[in-house]
């Protein structure tokens, strides 16, 4: 008596599960991705639209160096979101139109959605420091906004923004706080 094998023809359902735990595992992966590449992209529009609010107030003190003292802002204080920026009263010095026109941007004002005309046009929560000793020729601008997660604190010593993006345990101690800074020196001629 001869025994013969049947051949098997097709896949087993065996098969079949586990090609469509693979396919899950990398699917989600794929999303999980998607996901992080978006909040990167986001981290990375940010931090354009601050160096360029940080470049727009240097070429400002720059460009009005003989009143660069007016420029500065309260220590401990900052210009921006939560901040009444003001309006036009047609005597303001040219620093006073420069920074109410650098808080309304810090506020998004460049861009603006909905029929109430939200601000949209920056950072999430925007604001901005311009710091100098009294006397000194250099000063310190920063602009400082609220990162999408927590990574490390920025240093000590810039104290623009501190202690207000401290929303949640993840972002406790300033570690979602996002600053960039330049410094000005307005050379004594």
């Amino acid at each position: 008596m001869r025994v013969q094998w049947a051949r098997q023809r097709g896949v087993t359902l065996i098969e079949v599960l586990v090609t469509v735990l693979i396919l899950s595992i990398g699917l989600l992966g794929m999303a999980g991705l998607q996901v992080r590449l978006q909040q990167s992209e986001m981290e990375a529009y940010q931090r354009a639209q601050a160096l360029l609010l940080l470049s727009d107030m240097a070429n400002r003190i720059a460009a009005n160096r003989n009143a660069a003292n007016a420029y500065r802002t309260e220590p401990g204080s900052s210009i921006g979101v939560d901040s009444d920026c003001g309006s036009s009263t047609g005597t303001e010095s040219r620093a006073e139109i420069d920074l109410r026109e650098w808080c309304d941007a810090l506020q998004g004002a460049a861009e603006t959605t909905g029929s109430n005309a939200s601000k949209v046009g920056a950072m999430l929560g925007g604001r901005g420091c311009v710091e100098s000793p009294p006397g000194s020729n250099e000063y310190l601008i920063t602009v400082a906004w609220q990162g999408s997660g927590p990574i490390s604190a920025p240093p000590a010593s810039v104290a623009c923004g501190a202690d207000e993006y401290d929303g949640g345990s993840a972002c406790a101690d300033d570690l979602c706080r996002r600053v960039v800074t330049t410094i000005v020196r307005i050379a004594d001629l």
